[in-house]
């Protein structure tokens, strides 16, 4: 089973969950501004990828963040992933505790649940 993390009313989010439920992926869907994310969590996602690819800095929380709050390393990531989960790119994907997506692309997708 897959774990669909992320926020509901993401452009992006949106664009993954019609693609995956046009294509029968059945998926659970975590809802950061619901759910929030625990250290854990997050901490397992670092074993898998460097916080600068969890983080999404294209995004509008990250811009509107002052320089001063902007981490610098995993730790300091993992302390504004916990306190302001919108910033952490999205969606991310997750099956059998593996991150199988990060970000939304058809054709990755189609090469990822296609296995």
């Amino acid at each position: 089973m897959y774990t669909l993390f992320a926020i509901p009313n993401c452009d992006t989010v949106k664009k993954a969950r019609t693609w995956l439920a046009e294509h029968g992926i059945d998926y659970q869907f975590h809802d950061y501004k619901k759910q929030g994310i625990d250290q854990p969590t997050i901490d397992h996602w670092l074993a898998q990828k460097p916080w600068e690819e969890l983080v999404n800095r294209a995004g509008q929380t990250w811009k509107k963040l002052p320089d001063d709050e902007k981490p610098t390393d995993a730790a300091g990531a993992t302390a504004l992933m916990m306190a302001k989960p919108s910033v952490i790119r999205r969606p991310l994907i997750v099956a059998d505790g593996r991150i199988v997506a990060l970000g939304f692309n058809p054709a990755l997708y189609s090469e990822t649940f296609s296995r």
